[in-house]
């Protein structure tokens, strides 16, 4: 099956609620702008020529950020793997493989206990594995060097990124609501993560750049500061957004 553009909230709640309970159902997250959805499009698009049983909904999250908020994303590319609307796991950033890996493993799941069920119908009804696996790996610390690659990925994931508490639909301090409020007020468009979603992401953001505190912003991938730093070089230069953009391009 095609992967199925999200037209309107409706559109999305009708194709959600009328598949099948044992159907995967697929949700990938993008914008336009953010360069790593760029390469997850074409990889989004040919899993699901690969696996055409599943339903592939492609979200575009600047569009709908009712549906967004709902699934919490804090970033994209972003991912969600649901069945009979259960959601079995989640995933952040431009990793093909990961992602190939885990919808793979969730459909053969989910096969191996079909046939399981059909072979002997006496058997008692077994759990379906998948849950249970993906809920032990989530659990599984991860390296520091793990870590530190998931990181690299997520301070490019869009040309301007901001690392906040909270949403820019709802700051959860001062300190992101002014940031969120500045690049604004100049017409920056930019990705964000919620830390307090993710606080791995949010100690291991402290040694990575070596920044203590939050909000953090980056510009393609490089640490501009915090709310303060950037205060101050608007200040020294109204234009220091464009600048930016364009010195580290």
């Amino acid at each position: 099956m095609a992967v199925v553009g999200i037209k309107s909230d409706s559109h999305f709640t009708e194709l959600t609620t009328s598949v099948a309970p044992s159907t995967l159902v697929a949700l990938y997250f993008h914008t336009p702008w953010a360069d790593p959805c760029k390469q997850m499009n074409q990889v989004f698009e040919s899993l699901s020529s690969v696996y055409s049983t599943s339903l592939f909904l492609s979200i575009n999250a600047d569009d709908f950020p009712e549906i967004s908020e709902s699934f919490d994303v804090s970033a994209v590319p972003y991912f969600v793997l649901l069945r009979d609307s259960t959601i079995l796991k989640e995933l952040s950033g431009a990793d093909p493989k990961e992602l190939a890996n885990t919808i793979r493993s969730l459909i053969s799941s989910s096969s191996a206990n079909g046939s399981s069920s059909n072979d002997n119908a006496s058997a008692p009804e077994k759990k379906e594995p998948a849950a249970a696996d993906l809920a032990q790996e989530e659990e599984q610390e991860e390296t520091e060097e793990e870590l530190n690659n998931r990181l690299s990925k997520l301070v490019k994931a869009a040309p301007v990124m901001l690392f906040m508490k909270g949403t820019p639909a709802s700051p959860n301090c001062g300190f992101s609501r002014q940031m969120v409020g500045i690049l604004r007020e100049h017409q920056v468009r930019f990705g964000f993560f919620d830390i307090l979603k993710d606080n791995a992401v949010r100690e291991g953001l402290k040694k990575f750049s070596d920044w203590p505190t939050f909000p953090q912003l980056y510009i393609n991938g490089e640490l501009q500061g915090g709310l303060d730093i950037i205060k101050e070089s608007i200040e020294e230069d109204p234009k220091f957004f464009e600048n930016a953009i364009a010195e580290s391009s």
